[in-house]
């Protein structure tokens, strides 16, 4: 991932108009994979994985595919684009079948080329193939693929090919090992964040690392087919019925026998704390929480945490929007949509030329005057990673008009890097690795900043402490990182690297 440039304002300018730079379009925190997978014969599986993945859009927008078996042979589409740019009516004609997984990718490891989109698929020694997609990040990738005969580009690879070389070895009674048995043997061996869905050609499996950091859940059709999908949100569209989540270190098999079910490590639950503040969809439902109302009440702890005499509270679109209600509620202050969004603009795909450099953030966000104006504003986002947004957005406030700006966060500041499948960049540019409050407050040039407190943010979901991962709050890794306590003592934040 590239630095954004250097030289912007200081904390101690007081601008007008935004210093503006086209990286900001993409520096909050960048979600990571969706994945989707069906059994349903006599259904079009094909379309309703497109579906699927079309509700995982925001999970992953640089590369989609769906693989689909008829029962003989399994046909793989894939590219890099969005959901609706890598398939067509015609092409999705083409995918019949019972059996489909798909997959929506931003890349944590390898690059965003046609090789590493996903579903990847692999040949099998006993004949037939696989294909599998992969949600999480792998801490322990460079171990693993050490004994591969072909160097692989990323963690999703290294699965595959090792499930593909475990398929036909010898079990202990003489048999061929097939891929149920294969997935049993391989993934005790993988270290990290993984949800994995994978299929041959009669079956679909998905397993979820033992301490279930990204969700992974399992839905029912109304003819009796069966769904499992990153969110409910990819259940609901396809009409499914969530039944459970795949618990941490289990394995799901599911075939014309119906769902059955084995563990291959013994559950260590520590949830994605980063999946309540932004990744997930409002609707989905995890673990028999809502994000949605976990949002809100986050919003209500901010305002009994940090109340200040406003005027209106405005949220940033989207993932502020649920808090920012919360946040109104709670302090009796009125909501407003003082920002628009261009739903239009995708964090991939938009490359301004040099003429349309200075419109920086307004390609995303606009404030609308005659809400803004003359008014003492709290403005309610998710998080603060570089600064580089939070400082613009402020200084478009500040020229539609705006008395005050009092930013309301509801995350902690993040001061570590995940390595669990989201990218939020080095310790380096984390504006919150190593300045206080204060001096963020200052950077961005907010009146006031508050961030919401680790104790409050985990009391507005459902889980203990001690069930979530908080690493990118308070650097405890549930599962150890190579090399981490290294990266820890080489980073320092300097506002140079913003």
């Amino acid at each position: 991932m590239q630095r954004p440039p250097g030289d912007g304002p200081r904390p101690d300018r007081q601008p007008t108009e935004p210093d503006v730079d086209p990286a900001v379009l993409a520096e909050g925190p960048r979600e990571e994979c969706g994945v989707f997978g069906i059994y349903a014969p006599g259904e079009d599986v094909s379309r309703l994985t497109y579906f699927g993945l079309f509700a995982l859009q925001h999970r992953g927008q640089e590369a989609a595919g769906i693989a689909v078996s008829d029962g003989r042979r399994i046909v793989v589409h894939k590219d890099t684009g969005l959901v609706n740019q890598v398939f067509t009516d015609t092409g999705l004609a083409a995918l019949e079948g019972d059996v489909a997984v798909g997959h929506c990718r931003y890349s944590t490891t390898g690059g965003s080329t046609w090789v590493n989109a996903q579903p990847q698929y692999r040949e099998l020694p006993t004949g037939g193939g696989l294909a599998l997609g992969h949600n999480g990040n792998l801490v322990n990738t460079a171990e693993l693929a050490r004994d591969l005969e072909q160097p692989p580009t990323n963690d999703s690879e290294v699965m595959a090919s090792l499930l593909a070389r475990e398929v036909g070895a010898p079990a202990p009674d003489g048999q061929p090992t097939s891929l149920e048995e294969a997935i049993v043997r391989t993934a005790p061996l993988l270290t990290g964040a993984f949800s994995v869905v994978v299929m041959d050609e009669r079956r679909l499996y998905a397993f979820r690392d033992p301490n279930g950091v990204r969700p992974l859940q399992i839905g029912r059709l109304p003819a009796g087919g069966w769904v499992v999908a990153s969110e409910t949100s990819a259940l609901h569209i396809v009409g499914a019925v969530y039944v459970r989540d795949v618990a941490p270190g289990e394995l799901v098999c599911i075939d014309d026998h119906g769902l059955t079910s084995r563990r291959f490590a013994a559950p260590t639950p520590t949830y994605c704390l980063f999946e309540w503040v932004y990744l997930a969809r409002p609707d989905h439902v995890q673990e028999g929480g809502s994000v949605l109302f976990a949002r809100r009440q986050m919003g209500r702890v901010l305002a009994r945490e940090a109340p200040v005499d406003a005027d209106i509270v405005l949220p940033v679109p989207e993932a502020g929007r649920d808090a920012a209600a919360g946040y109104a509620a709670e302090a009796h202050l009125p909501f407003a949509d003082g920002l628009v969004k261009n739903r239009y603009v995708g964090r991939t795909f938009i490359q301004p030329s040099q003429s349309l450099r200075e419109l920086g953030i307004r390609l995303k966000l606009s404030p609308v005057r005659e809400v803004v104006e003359g008014k003492r504003l709290v403005v309610v986002d998710d998080s603060i990673v570089r600064g580089n947004t939070s400082r613009q957005l402020i200084a478009m406030l500040r020229a539609a008009g705006a008395a005050e700006v009092h930013m309301r966060i509801t995350s902690p500041p993040i001061a570590n890097p995940c390595y669990y499948g989201i990218d939020m960049a080095t310790r380096a540019e984390l504006i919150g690795a190593d300045l206080s409050v204060d001096q963020i407050r200052d950077f961005i040039g907010a009146d006031s900043l508050h961030f919401i407190s680790l104790d409050g943010l985990i009391g507005a979901t459902p889980h203990q402490r001690s069930r979530l991962c908080r690493a990118c709050f308070d650097g405890e890794y549930p599962i150890p990182v190579p090399g981490e306590h290294e990266r820890l003592a080489q980073y320092k934040f300097d506002f140079d690297t913003v």
